[in-house]
């Protein structure tokens, strides 16, 4: 993994790759950076960020193939809101 996180979400795509979002980094503070994991080759890539850093949230892959990540929790507290990651 390019950046080294917890209390993020992995979603397995509809392409096979796996979309890791989100999390906190080794001194806890949130992130926005996703990256694609391809098994195949075994190895991540970074990819377009969250527009806010989460973590303990959700993560949903819709039958459109964009992924829904909902609520969770950053630096200020509880999140209530939700983005489409496309």
């Amino acid at each position: 993994m390019g950046t080294p996180r917890s209390a993020h979400r992995a979603t397995l795509l509809n392409d096979g790759t796996v979309l890791v979002e989100g999390g906190t980094d080794e001194n806890g503070s949130p992130l926005v950076a996703a990256e694609l994991y391809d098994p195949s080759t075994g190895q991540f890539a970074p990819t377009g960020s969250l527009q806010s850093p989460r973590y303990r949230h959700t993560a949903t892959l819709l039958v459109n193939g964009n992924v829904l990540v909902t609520g969770g929790a950053n630096t200020i507290g509880i999140l209530v809101t939700a983005e489409l990651y496309q």
